[in-house]
């Protein structure tokens, strides 16, 4: 799997937060840059991401993959703004953005995966007469993997296009990523089905 969504061993006050702490952080900063259309919130968001990066002791090649995954979108979201909006609201909406692709990738690098499962089963338990905690915890873990294996077919399908040669060609990416990712689910719905989650 990628390491795009990889946990990071270590040490820091970070990797030492509960993962509901992280969480309602990550929560808390959500609602202050999208509710709020205050630039100041935005630069603040983005000095927290930073400092809690740093904190974090986040690799730097861990952070570039990130952000290679990452800047496109937000750098194609802030230029349509920009065109639109105009220049505060293209800081505002790619900022706060930003700020929250930079500590939601902190949480992944800080947080194991069975911690966020288990936190959201122990969330879950209460509701169990409406949903089954362990499943919902099972779906966590398997969309989390998701979005590392998606990328991981996107950087292959990539890698084989400059292989042969080929420039970048929208159509010629997206139908083998597709047809691949299909694939993938199909193997994953008939690995689930055998352990009895058809139902």
């Amino acid at each position: 799997m990628s390491d795009l969504m990889t946990y990071t061993p270590g040490t820091s006050l970070i990797h030492r937060l509960p993962a509901a702490a992280k969480i309602l952080g990550l929560a808390a900063v959500s609602i202050a840059t999208v509710v709020t259309s205050n630039l100041w919130m935005t630069a603040a968001a983005l000095v927290l991401a930073a400092t809690v990066t740093v904190m974090a002791k986040v690799p730097r090649r861990l952070l570039a993959k990130q952000w290679k995954a990452y800047l496109l979108i937000v750098g194609l979201l802030g230029g349509y703004q920009w065109l639109t909006n105009g220049p505060r609201t293209a800081f505002h909406v790619a900022g706060g953005l930003a700020a929250l692709l930079l500590l939601a990738g902190v949480i992944s690098s800080t947080t194991r995966t069975t911690e966020l499962v288990d936190l959201i089963v122990r969330c879950a338990t209460p509701l169990k007469r409406i949903v089954d905690p362990e499943r919902l915890g099972i779906t966590l873990a398997l969309g989390i993997r998701s979005v590392a294996v998606v990328y991981d077919l996107a950087r292959d399908v990539r890698a084989a296009q400059l292989a042969r040669g080929l420039g970048f060609s929208l159509r010629a990416f997206a139908v083998p990523l597709v047809v691949r990712s299909l694939r993938q689910a199909d193997g994953l719905a008939e690995a689930l089905i055998a352990r009895g989650f058809d139902d």
